[in-house]
């Protein structure tokens, strides 16, 4: 598939876009106020960036706690894994079961959640997801049996599911187009949080497994799923106190009232709706959320764009589950590690290659792009990954050495690439009216990635060793030929003025 060249520093678009001009912003104690007729107005003051002082970060900043929790009750799973299957008598194809639960979970949050983040609002399905990680996190730490522990997990997946494509609305639609903190920046902090809250979870593991006594070690895997319950209530605690609905999504509902008022909370910027706006209000055009809408993600401009967006989200979704999830198994099987040893090491590599990679991909993106980005981070992962095929189960000092280095360069390239854009993909392939459909489309194939993955991973491994890497290398060579096909770059572009083109996007009045 051949799409549109671009040069490695600029943005070229599918389509041209042009919208209204709106008068600057201007201090509160000035002459005038900004002027808003029409929700372009709107998108265009959101793109020039919040006013000093505003609540815009911390609305992002709760976004990405939700984002945290995610990768948290996630990853949380890991290293309690061989002793669920202990406790419980599972076979690998029941361990298999239980570890992806909450990714089947997710495929259906994602695919409804991205439909009613269009429809009801960013703001209503943010203030209600929260309560599923609640409820699931303390279920599966008092879980009798191996069905409650997966019925709660796929609860949680629930939550999951929900959680991405309204957290990737706010981080796209409470951002500046361009410059340093631009869209493609904010959400490519969903790495480095992602990171992050999987570190913690190994730095829990570590102080768990400290201080439990030895014959209470069966007790680990449920401390660390309960306590997923201690982010998801402190969210809720503040989250009603700063977030706010976006106002990009308020003005595609034809609230240019509503808009105006989250502007000067959120945003620090006093703007005003003129007159004869408010005269013609009844008239104004929605761009209402359909379920309909998953069917324009596969037309006209959208479907090289949706192409590309899924092949590299589940192209990382499959690679990284077998790889960062099974990070524990590899160490501790493959390189015949103790348990200790094994949980330095995860938090090691996950802090030192994948974490950095997702800081550096934020702070460069706007002026690399994503998509030199996302090719550097997949070569640099089909690399290690033939490395590590090759290196096999290692025999000597120097080939664990080599095994450890290869490991480090896999994570490196997911934070660098894929793990930070395939959700800038996801997310700015797409306007305001189909950001929750594009990012829940795209996460319900990631998610059932995800699970073939994580099913797959502990039969494969037992079953094929080391040799299980090259089965895991066709999937970011995949994401390099998708990429060369289809050279689309979302960073620094503005996909919201489509939404203001006619003929771009199915309106309901």
């Amino acid at each position: 598939m051949s799409g549109v060249t671009i040069a490695p520093l600029s943005v070229v678009p599918f389509m041209s876009t042009t919208f209204a001009p709106v008068q600057a912003p201007v201090s509160k104690t000035g002459p005038a106020k900004p002027v808003i007729r029409s929700a372009s107005d709107v998108s265009s003051l959101v793109n020039q960036g919040a006013a000093a002082g505003s609540d815009a970060r911390i609305v992002v900043a709760i976004a990405l706690g939700g984002v945290f929790l995610d990768a948290y009750d996630l990853g949380a799973l890991a290293f309690g894994l061989k002793d669920v299957a202990r406790e419980f008598s599972l076979t690998p194809a029941g361990t298999g079961l239980v570890a992806s639960a909450i990714t089947f979970g997710a495929i259906f949050g994602a695919f409804f959640g991205g439909f009613l983040t269009d429809k009801i609002g960013r703001y209503r399905v943010f203030m209600a997801d929260m309560f599923f990680f609640v409820v699931a996190a303390l279920a599966c730490a008092f879980a009798p049996n191996a069905w409650v522990l997966g019925g709660a997990r796929f609860v949680m997946g629930l939550g999951v599911g929900i959680d991405l494509p309204v957290a990737m609305a706010f981080l796209a639609e409470f951002s500046r187009l361009s410059g340093r903190g631009n869209k493609a920046a904010r959400i490519a902090t969903w790495c480095p949080v992602w990171y992050a809250a999987i570190s913690i979870s190994y730095l829990l593991v570590l102080g768990f497994y400290s201080t439990l006594p030895a014959s209470h070690s069966g007790l680990l895997w449920r401390l660390i799923l309960g306590f997923g319950a201690v982010p998801a209530i402190i969210i809720i605690a503040v989250r009603s106190r700063y977030i706010s609905e976006s106002p990009v999504w308020a003005a595609n509902q034809g609230d240019l009232e509503g808009a105006a008022r989250i502007l000067k909370r959120s945003y620090g910027i006093d703007a005003e709706v003129a007159r004869d706006t408010k005269a013609h209000s009844g008239h104004t055009q929605v761009r209402a959320g359909a379920l309909r809408n998953y069917g324009a993600l596969l037309r006209g401009v959208y479907l090289k764009r949706t192409v590309l967006a899924t092949v590299i989200g589940i192209a990382s979704a499959f690679a990284y589950n077998a790889v960062a999830f099974g990070l524990p198994v590899i160490i501790s099987s493959f390189l015949a590690q103790s348990m200790l040893t094994t949980i330095l090491a995860s938090l090691v590599l996950n802090l030192g290659f994948a974490f950095v990679g997702g800081l550096i991909a934020v702070r460069i993106v706007p002026k690399v792009g994503a998509w030199n980005l996302t090719v550097l981070g997949y070569a640099l992962q089909f690399v290690a990954l033939i490395g590590l095929a090759l290196v096999g189960r290692p025999a000597s000092t120097p080939e664990v050495a080599a095994a450890v280095a290869l490991l480090a360069l896999f994570l490196l390239g997911q934070g660098i690439g894929p793990g930070s854009h395939s959700m800038t993909f996801a997310s700015l392939s797409y306007p305001t009216s189909l950001r929750g459909v594009g990012v829940g489309f795209n996460q319900t194939l990631m998610r059932a990635s995800s699970a073939a993955s994580l099913f797959l991973f502990p039969v494969l491994a037992a079953t094929l060793s080391t040799r299980v890497f090259w089965i895991i290398a066709f999937a970011p060579l995949c994401g390099l030929i998708a990429l060369l096909a289809i050279r689309w770059e979302p960073s620094g572009y503005d996909v919201d003025a489509e939404d203001f083109k006619a003929g771009t996007q199915p309106l309901a009045g």
